[in-house]
């Protein structure tokens, strides 16, 4: 590949489980090109959700690196780690996380509201808005702006969670088990925005998914197999 912009390399991860430690990743590699749909797949316990999380710096991996346009991330300080969760990465889980007590709009305005200062966000305040409501529409769902999470849908939950990993503009979408709560042909309406963002955008993402009917409509499925990879094969 020519242009990578993300990988794993040789990356280890062990979790300590009471008494017994747990090995997750054993040796993973991943290299993600710029603009590519890579899906990962594998069976509970391989390793999958560990090694997205590890690219997305949510943690930290025992041996090995994860490297950023071929600059090595992983060991930076705790400070520029967390500017590159707001800046570079945009995460969708399969459990949405949003807050309840805010509307939609404020939902997906929320990573602004962390990222930047208070007097610095109420100057862009009017052109944050402008951007969360073109998400919002982007998703669908312009007419739920002022509904809580408990007003909405499963679907129309994760399509606020895609509006709101968009609204700090990553270049890297990571996506774990996004349709895993939804039923089939809303998790269908998922992936479709999904491919439409990579397709229109140019956005790179990385999917975690125990679906590999899911899967394969990604550019390329990756298979974990006891935290290694298996196998890399063109989506069908």
């Amino acid at each position: 590949m020519s242009d990578i912009h993300i990988s794993a390399t040789a990356v280890e991860k062990t979790y300590q489980k009471a008494e017994h430690k747990v090995q997750v990743l054993r040796g993973a590699e991943l290299k993600v090109q710029r603009g590519e749909f890579v899906s990962i797949v594998g069976q509970s316990g391989s390793g999958k959700s560990t090694l997205l999380h590890l690219m997305g710096l949510l943690d930290s991996p025992d041996c090995g690196e994860i490297l950023l346009e071929n600059q090595r991330i992983d060991d930076l300080p705790a400070k520029s780690r967390d500017a590159l969760r707001n800046r570079v990465f945009g995460f969708i889980f399969q459990f949405y996380h949003l807050l309840p007590e805010l509307n939609l709009l404020e939902n997906v305005l929320s990573p602004l509201m962390i990222r930047d200062s208070m007097w610095d966000y109420w100057s862009r305040r009017k052109q944050y808005r402008k951007l969360a409501e073109q998400l919002i529409d982007r998703v669908g769902l312009s007419h739920r702006l002022t509904h809580r999470p408990s007003e909405l849908s499963g679907g129309e939950m994760q399509r606020a969670a895609i509006a709101r990993a968009l609204v700090g503009k990553p270049e890297v979408l990571l996506a774990d088990e996004p349709t895993g709560n939804l039923d089939v042909d809303t998790g269908q309406s998922i992936i479709d925005l999904l491919c439409d963002l990579n397709r229109q955008e140019g956005l790179t993402i990385i999917m975690v998914t125990h679906d590999d009917e899911i899967a394969r409509q990604g550019h390329r499925l990756i298979r974990l197999v006891e935290g290694r990879t298996e196998a890399l094969a063109p989506a069908a």
